[in-house]
């Protein structure tokens, strides 16, 4: 079960925006994803609670951030509830979507899960629900995934299998590189992995 730390920041200035202490692991309903925010000054910002199914759909999402609250899953695309800090209101949707994204590097390996994808082998258009903070306001976007490569690295445990995948915003065409291992992140733009205590677990 892997165990650390991501630092968050914004991606074109380099602020920093929070600290993620996270702990992951496949189980047996698919994979989970627990984490706890922290800002730039050590106070509790959100928090981060993501099961995802054994194809990679997510059977359980919970998000806090700023005082409000997302609880949604997979149910006729993705369906979601949103209260309000003072939880007077709340508002439900539903997007025919695959599964959600946001801030958090959970994100990022769902939507490894959910693709499979295998060297050269690309998704040309996937539809998520994002969910960003500071207040998890919903806005469907569109990306299509590639893994351009894949390395294998030895390591004290053992080899290491690094993927890295080019992300492709389809509104706007801005393109990225993700870095991934196993069930972790390595390095993503606003995200870098700073500490972990054991290997990143390996997916069947």
């Amino acid at each position: 079960m892997p165990r650390g730390r991501y630092s968050l920041h914004d991606p074109h200035d380099h602020t920093p925006l929070a600290e993620e202490h996270f702990h992951c692991a496949p189980g047996p309903s698919g994979w989970r994803y627990v984490s706890q925010l922290t800002t730039p000054a050590g106070e509790h910002s959100g928090s981060v609670d993501l099961t995802l199914d054994e194809l990679g759909r997510p059977l359980r999402l919970e998000l806090h951030a700023g005082g409000w609250q997302v609880r949604g899953a997979a149910l006729d695309g993705v369906t979601w509830v949103r209260t309000d800090p003072a939880g007077a209101h709340a508002t439900e949707g539903n997007v025919r979507a695959h599964a959600f994204t946001g801030t958090s590097p959970a994100f990022l390996i769902a939507t490894t899960r959910l693709l499979r994808l295998t060297p050269s082998d690309s998704a040309n258009r996937v539809r998520l629900v994002a969910l960003t903070d500071p207040v998890l306001a919903p806005r469907t976007v569109d990306q299509s995934w590639a893994l351009v490569n894949r390395q294998t690295h030895a390591t004290d445990n053992g080899p290491l299998a690094v993927d890295a995948y080019e992300v492709t915003a389809l509104d706007t065409g801005e393109r990225h590189v993700v870095h991934i291992a196993g069930d972790v992140v390595l390095a993503a733009p606003g995200i870098e992995l700073e500490d972990l205590d054991s290997p990143p677990s390996t997916f069947a």
